[in-house]
C-alpha cells in the first residue's frame, strides 16, 4: 500500500473496452492513477480516453498488441506503474504473463502465477477438485494424445468408458473454444483433431481431454476472493446457463430455484477448490446443476469474469474494488465477509444482457461496423458498462461485445419487468446487435417462469423465424403509415401525430399517442436493424 493508504500508486490496465473503463473507474474511485494500452485499431477508443495516460503497444492484431507481454510489460515500467490489471480475457489466465509482472517487481492484481498454473489447465484443476472430495464432471484427467494408432485405442477406450455422447475440452482456455461434441465412437477422431487445432490456434497449446456431456443441466458458478492470511469466502453464486456456442449471453443472480441447503453446499464445494489452490485475490468455480439435484465441478476462471457485476449488485461488494485492496496485501473487507455470512440467503436479484455485434438471426454471427444511435436505458434499478459512443467504429479484430445492460430489483419478477423495460428503451442504431434475442427472453415464459439450462437457446429460440416476423411488423408499419391522412389543417404531421391510440389511450384533435402498437413495433424492429 502507499503511506497515504491507497492500494497502489498507478495501475496499468492490460486489456481494452468496457472492462478496461470498469476498472479505470474502480481506480479512479480510491484515488489510483491509471494507464491503458491500445492497438492501432483503439487508438481512440473510450478506455484509452477515460485514463490519466495511454501507451500504444501495437498493430490491430491481438497477437501483436494485446497479446504482446514484451510490448506491455515494457508499457507497464516505462509508465511507472506499480500494478497490472489483466482484466479478462488475452492475458488474464496466462501464469506466464502473471509471472513476468511479478518478476519485474510489480504486482499482478489476480490470482498469483502458481494459482493460474494451478487451475488455469483444466485437467490440473479437475484433479485438484477430485484430491478434496469435489464431484468432477466424468471424463479423462489426463490429456488425449491422438499421434499413433496405439494412443487413439487408449483414447476411444477412454471415450467408451466415459459414455457419449461427450464433449473434447480444450485444458487451457475458455469461450468455447477447443470444444467438440461427440455423438459417437465414429465422430471422435475428427473431433479430437479439431479441437486441438482450434486450441492451438486460440491458446497456443492443443492439449484436450474428454468430459461427458451432461444434459439438461444448469451452469452456475461461484464468487470467491482469497486473502494472504489464506482466508477465502463465496459471496455468492450466478446462473450462466443461457448460452451459444458455450458462451454466455444471459447471467442473474442468484441462481434461481436453489434452496439455502443448495447454496449452502454449492459455495462449500467452491471453497474447498479455492482453499486447495491456494487462492490469494479473486477467483469463480464453475459446475453443472443437473436434474437430479447434484453438483459437478467444471473448472476455476482465476480472473474477473464479464459477469461480475450481478454479483456486485446482489453482494454489495465492489469486486474491482476488492481485487485492489486483496492484491496490495489487506485482508478480507468487511463488506466481504459480510456478504459472505448472507450468502445463502441472498435478498434482491440482478440480470445482466450481453449486448454484441451479432445477428441471433444467423447463428449468432460475429459482426462489425460502426454505430449509428446509441441511446442506453437509464433509470431506477439499471447499469450499463460500455466503452463506446455514437458513431463510433468497432473493430471486426476483438470481441463483439459492446455493452452489458444490468438490472436489479428487491425478486426476480421485478428484475425481469425492468429488464424488459430497459430493453425497450435502448437503441443502437447502424449495427446489427443481440437485442433481438434479448428482447424475446425477457417475454419468454420459459425464462419468466426460472426454467433454465445451457439447451435454453436451441430450445427456446428461432432467429430466422423471429427475423421474418419482425420484417413482417416493420413492413405493416410502413404501410400503414403511407396510408395515413394528412391532417385537415394542412400543417405537416409531427412525430407524435397521426398514430391510432392505445386501447385505453386518450387523443386529442390532430395529435393521436405514439405508443401504438404498430409504431411501438416499428421503432423496435428498426432499432433491431433486421427489416431493411
Amino acid at each position: 500500500m502507499t503511506p497515504d493508504g491507497r492500494p497502489f500508486r498507478r495501475v496499468l490496465i492490460a486489456n481494452r473496452g468496457e472492462i478496461a473503463v470498469r476498472i479505470i473507474r474502480a481506480c479512479r474511485e480510491l484515488g489510483i492513477e491509471t494507464v491503458a494500452v491500445f492497438s492501432d485499431a483503439d487508438r481512440h477508443a473510450g478506455h484509452v480516453r477515460a485514463a490519466d495516460r495511454a501507451i500504444r503497444i501495437g498493430p490491430a492484431a491481438a497477437a501483436e498488441s494485446y497479446l504482446a507481454i514484451d510490448a506491455i510489460l515494457g508499457a507497464a515500467l516505462e509508465s511507472g506503474a506499480d500494478a497490472v490489471h489483466p482484466g479478462y480475457g488475452f492475458l488474464a489466465e496466462r501464469p506466464a504473463f502473471a509471472a513476468a509482472v511479478e518478476s519485474a517487481g510489480l504486482v499482478f492484481v489476480g490470482p498469483d502465477s502458481r494459482t493460474i498454473a494451478a487451475v488455469g489447465d483444466k485437467l490440473a484443476a479437475r484433479r485438484l477438485a477430485r484430491s478434496v472430495g469435489v464431484p468432477v464432471v466424468p471424463g479423462t484427467l489426463e490429456p488425449a494424445s491422438v499421434k499413433d494408432v496405439e494412443q487413439l485405442a487408449a483414447v476411444v477406450a477412454a471415450a467408451d468408458q466415459t459414455g457419449y455422447p461427450l464433449l473434447v475440452k480444450a485444458t487451457a482456455g475458455g469461450g468455447g473454444r477447443g470444444m467438440r461434441r461427440v455423438a459417437g465412437r465414429d465422430d471422435l477422431q475428427a473431433a479430437l483433431a479439431a479441437a486441438a487445432a482450434e486450441a492451438q490456434a486460440a491458446f497456443g497449446d492443443g492439449a484436450v481431454y474428454l468430459e461427458r456431456e451432461i444434459r439438461p443441466a444448469r451452469h452456475i458458478e461461484v464468487q470467491l476472493f482469497g486473502d494472504a492470511a489464506g482466508r477465502v469466502v463465496a459471496i455468492g453464486e450466478r446462473d450462466c446457463s443461457i448460452q451459444r456456442r458455450h458462451q454466455k449471453l444471459i447471467e442473474e443472480a442468484p441462481a434461481p430455484g436453489l434452496s439455502e441447503r443448495n447454496r449452502a453446499e454449492l459455495h462449500e464445494l467452491a471453497t474447498r477448490v479455492a482453499v486447495a489452490a491456494g487462492l490469494r485475490n479473486a477467483a469463480t468455480a464453475e459446475f453443472l446443476f443437473d436434474r437430479d439435484g447434484a453438483f459437478w465441478f467444471l473448472e476455476v476462471n482465476a480472473r474477473l469474469q464479464v459477469e461480475h457485476g450481478v454479483t456486485e449488485l446482489v453482494s454489495g461488494v465492489d469486486i474491482v474494488h476488492e481485487q485492489l485492496w486483496l492484491a496490495a496485501g489487506a485482508p478480507l473487507s468487511a463488506a466481504a465477509l459480510a456478504a459472505a455470512e448472507r450468502a445463502n440467503r441472498p435478498a434482491g436479484h440482478a440480470i445482466e444482457v450481453r449486448i454484441s455485434l451479432e445477428d441471433p438471426a444467423r447463428s449468432f454471427r460475429p459482426l462489425a461496423g460502426r454505430v449509428g444511435r446509441f441511446a442506453l436505458a437509464a433509470g431506477p434499478g439499471i447499469r450499463v458498462d460500455t466503452a463506446i459512443e455514437a458513431g463510433e467504429r468497432i473493430p471486426p479484430d476483438y470481441d463483439p461485445l459492446i455493452a452489458k445492460l444490468l438490472v436489479h430489483a428487491p425478486d426476480r419478477a421485478g428484475a425481469i419487468e425492468r429488464l424488459a423495460r430497459a430493453l425497450d428503451e435502448t437503441e443502437i442504431g447502424g449495427v446489427q446487435t443481440t437485442l433481438p434475442f434479448h428482447r424475446f427472453v425477457a417475454g419468454n415464459a420459459a425464462f419468466r417462469a426460472g426454467h433454465l439450462s445451457t439447451d435454453f437457446v436451441a430450445d427456446h429460440w428461432n432467429g430466422p423465424a423471429s427475423r421474418a416476423e419482425a420484417v413482417r411488423r416493420a413492413l405493416l408499419a410502413a404501410g400503414l403509415a403511407a396510408f395515413e391522412p394528412e391532417p385537415a389543417d394542412g400543417h405537416p404531421r409531427g412525430p407524435d401525430e397521426g398514430a391510432p391510440a392505445q386501447q385505453g389511450g386518450t387523443s386529442t384533435p390532430g395529435t393521436m399517442e405514439l405508443q401504438s402498437a404498430w409504431r411501438s413495433d416499428g421503432r423496435a424492429t428498426a432499432t433491431d436493424r433486421w427489416p431493411r
